[in-house]
């Protein structure tokens, strides 16, 4: 059998292709993209006062891992912070470690929802793995029409009044100062 010697541009080629499947398809890529998201992750900013809606409703049920049911009524009044989330979505982990030292802060100050479709089990295995104490909740019922995406992560920030006044789509860091200061605000109210 005679081999040819493949040219140097079908090698680049293959390589090239290799590098893809890997970032695309193995934890390698997904850390990548992790990486990469927090590169670009910024402060999310505020909905002004005249575009902020008011939630239709208050009737949301959630349940945690224990199967404890509670109402986002039982919020109401309250400053909420609502993240819908999975672990299959690389931006969504690429922002939590924000979230959390939001939580851990912040916890004693308002009401944390981090909302996932992902079976309890693999929810806090990913909390475990990137060392989160993040409150994990599945939805019960539809929430509210105001807070309704097709993307993730989708986080909302809902004021004592029941405004929406963060509506982000999209990786962000929920830990800068400028969000800090916000928060600040509200819970002066």
């Amino acid at each position: 059998m005679n081999w040819k010697t493949p040219k140097k541009s079908t090698l680049q080629n293959i390589i090239f292709l290799v590098l893809i499947a890997l970032l695309l398809f193995s934890p390698l890529g997904t850390f990548v993209k992790v990486q990469l998201n927090r590169l670009i992750a910024f402060s999310p900013k505020t909905i002004a006062a005249t575009d902020q809606k008011m939630l239709s409703s208050f009737q949301w049920q959630l349940k945690d891992a224990t199967g404890k049911i509670v109402s986002l009524e039982a919020y109401k009044g309250k400053i909420v912070f609502i993240n819908f989330w999975a672990t299959w979505c690389p931006p969504c982990i690429a922002e939590m470690p924000s979230m959390q030292k939001l939580y851990a802060d912040y916890q004693d100050k308002m009401v944390f929802l981090f909302v996932t479709t992902d079976s309890f089990e693999k929810a806090n295995a990913l909390m475990i793995k990137e060392n989160l104490t993040l409150p994990v909740y599945q939805s019960v019922t539809n929430p509210p029409l105001e807070m309704e995406s097709s993307t993730i992560p989708a986080t909302y920030l809902i004021d004592q009044e029941g405004n929406v006044i963060v509506a982000k789509i999209g990786t962000a860091n929920w830990n800068s100062d400028s969000f800090r200061e916000k928060l600040d605000e509200l819970i002066k109210k």
